[in-house]
């Protein structure tokens, strides 16, 4: 039988969580406009989301469904198996200070921040002379979805702080994690040594 928990996050709260290898979490947005800033670390405390490595060994620039999380030893944390949004923002907005109060929680400190995924949000470049980056309103609506596999242990950090750049209020998150009868997508499985792959001939 396959065991769900569910737990709501306030606007402008946080809320943090270890995430055995093989389960699944679903992240909802519960209202529009939503922000779900989100930090992964190993259960180990050693392997850490590596934004920059996931983006080059993938060539994107922003996070999608199929996508593979990679930590800064090149190995895979956790798929993106699906999204009812096709981009999740990864390049811009500090991390809130909200996550450094979880990280506290759980030994860690203010040297453990590092770069974490803007779910349900997007920037794309403005209109102007420098081509700055800009939050694009109306990007996430109620109901949408993001849902990522443990490929490893995991400590897994959300904060629903509203996005650096985005002058909308911050809503509410669910957060839920199960662990499903069968956990593996072949096509997403070679996905992911696809990326370990490349990731490692990028390091060496």
């Amino acid at each position: 039988m396959t065991a769900t928990h569910t737990h709501d996050i306030p606007g402008d709260a946080a809320w943090s969580a270890p995430v055995r290898a093989g389960r699944v979490m679903t992240l909802t947005a519960l209202d529009d406009g939503a922000n779900a800033s989100v930090l992964i670390i190993g259960a180990d405390r050693l392997d850490r989301l590596n934004i920059p490595d996931t983006l080059k060994a993938q060539m994107s620039a922003r996070i999608r469904p199929g996508m593979v999380l990679m930590s800064d030893r090149g190995l895979a944390l956790a798929t993106v198996l699906a999204s009812s949004l096709d981009w999740h923002d990864c390049l811009t907005g500090a991390a809130p200070d909200r996550l450094l109060l979880e990280l506290v929680k759980q030994g860690f400190g203010a040297a453990d921040l590092h770069g974490c995924i803007n779910f349900f949000s997007k920037v794309g470049v403005a209109d102007d002379t420098r081509a700055s980056l800009a939050f694009v309103p109306g990007h996430a609506r109620a109901g949408d979805t993001v849902t990522l596999r443990a490929d490893q242990d995991l400590l897994v950090f959300v904060s629903t702080a509203a996005h650096a750049l985005s002058d909308l209020p911050a809503v509410g998150v669910a957060v839920q994690i199960e662990t499903p009868e069968h956990t593996e997508d072949p096509d997403l499985r070679e996905e992911a040594i696809r990326a370990l792959r490349l990731t490692r001939e990028l390091i060496a």
